[in-house]
């Protein structure tokens, strides 16, 4: 039996066979650029990171300013100095500087989230505790408290980017823990000098903290160049 094709038939089936593998062409395409797009490129990441290096920096200049009003205001002294005194709650600021070397991108940046988170519940801690001796002295909100939620809001600022930059890698993203309860049970049993001592604790070991992640972004951001 011999089959015979008509002429525009052929046509037909050719252009049908173009029509597909030009579909096919488009679609892999799109693939192509979708993947392109979702994957941050070096530039980008370079800028996420020195705009983290920026926020940081102009946060720490905040905590200085304030932490020398904080001294003057509520230790009587703008140039007071107590370098023994610690607080449990806080991160470790002591890191040995080849074993930081070694940290990974990941590993660099889950820490410093939840560092800033651990500051930013102990400014909040603080920051309460301040507005309730305010009230029980019928004083209106002072500047002090107003700048500590200044600096509460720059550290969820960068807790934000980070958490960003964690996700744009597709990596586990780092979520918040709930703030909780004074953190230290004994505070009833403290003096007043013992609790301003631990506001100037935080702002100190805080001015310290932001000169560290400083230097985290600006590692990054020369990794990803």
């Amino acid at each position: 039996t011999i089959i015979i094709f008509h002429k525009h038939t052929i046509c037909n089936v050719m252009c049908l066979f173009q029509m597909t593998v030009w579909w096919r062409a488009l679609i892999l395409l799109c693939c192509i650029l979708n993947c392109v797009d979702s994957a941050p490129s070096p530039v980008s990441q370079n800028n996420e990171f020195k705009n983290s290096f920026r926020l940081t920096r102009s946060s720490r200049t905040r905590v200085q300013q304030l932490l020398k009003k904080y001294k003057e205001q509520l230790l009587g002294n703008k140039h007071f100095e107590d370098r023994s005194r610690q607080l449990k709650d806080l991160p470790s600021l002591s890191t040995d500087f080849y074993s930081w070397l070694k940290l990974t991108d990941w590993e660099r940046l889950y820490a410093a989230f939840w560092d800033m988170q651990a500051y930013w519940n102990m400014l909040e801690w603080k920051r309460k505790e301040l507005e309730r001796e305010a009230k029980e002295r019928s004083a209106s909100r002072t500047t002090l408290t107003r700048s500590i939620n200044h600096i509460q809001l720059d550290l969820r600022d960068l807790m934000n980017q980070v958490s960003s930059q964690v996700s744009t890698r597709s990596w586990t993203k780092p979520t918040s823990a709930p703030v909780g309860t004074p953190l230290n049970p004994e505070t009833s049993s403290k003096t007043v000098w013992d609790r301003r001592v631990e506001g100037y604790i935080i702002l100190r070991d805080l001015d310290l903290y932001l000169t560290k992640l400083a230097r985290d972004f600006l590692l990054l951001s020369n990794k990803s160049h």
